[in-house]
């Protein structure tokens, strides 16, 4: 068994004396895992950093092996390492990424944001792009939010809240005395100007929803902790 992708590593990790695990986000292959022999060589360790995109050669006796990968760098993103916040952000990524996807279940659209917003990271202004990318993995979990309209009136105008039994937007005028009962709708997340204040509603609307749909594999417990320091450095002024 072979084949021949492109990938986001997620992780790395020492395996013997000279080779690594390394965990990889495909869009045709999914979140897969092998053995890089010679991983933790001197012209390995650059090029297996977390967020840098590789290009990648598997095989494997049998298609259900770990089996082993050639990498090869395609695109490196190591001035990540040196910005605290993006640094933060990559980590959440990573570590949603890891809990949150089958192994070997292709998500190609996901894929693509994915490298998007780590291109992004190497810039200003990442902040909407990485909410619209937790939005976009809701979707890709089966719990996509429709901020579209308002759930009760149909309005697209005056969006203030969200239920969080459906999901669904709802209007100020829709709300009426159910508002204590509904989520807060930060604008970030309708597209409109960001402000600091936007981060932390933001982060615990998304996150409110990645704990429901993530709810088997938590088993009861919170979001990884690199996200929640994530939603920690986002909610400072």
């Amino acid at each position: 068994m072979e084949w021949r992708d492109e990938g986001f590593l997620i992780s790395a990790r020492p395996h013997g004396e000279a080779a690594a695990i390394i965990e990889v986000f495909t869009p045709h292959h999914g979140r897969h895992l092998g053995v890089v022999p010679g991983g933790l060589s001197r012209r390995m360790a650059p090029v297996l950093q977390p967020g840098n995109q590789l290009a990648l050669d598997w095989h494997a006796r049998l298609g259900d092996h770990l089996g082993q990968f050639r990498a090869e760098p395609q695109r490196a993103r190591s001035a990540i390492l040196s910005d605290r916040p993006a640094l933060t952000a990559l980590n959440a990524i990573c570590s949603l990424l890891h809990i949150a996807l089958p192994e070997r279940e292709p998500h190609p659209a996901l894929y693509a944001s994915t490298t998007a917003l780590a291109d992004a990271l190497l810039a200003k202004g990442w902040q909407p792009a990485y909410l619209r990318w937790e939005l976009h993995l809701l979707a890709e979990l089966g719990f996509a939010l429709d901020l579209s309209s308002c759930a009760v009136t149909g309005d697209t105008t005056g969006l203030a809240y969200v239920s969080p039994r459906t999901g669904r937007a709802v209007s100020e005028a829709g709300a009426g005395d159910w508002a204590s009962r509904l989520l807060p709708l930060p604008p970030v997340l309708l597209g409109q100007t960001l402000s600091p204040q936007d981060h932390a509603p933001a982060m615990a609307l998304t996150g409110f929803f990645l704990e429901r749909a993530l709810e088997p594999v938590l088993a009861g417990a919170p979001l990884p902790a690199a996200r929640q320091r994530l939603a920690d450095l986002l909610a400072r002024p």
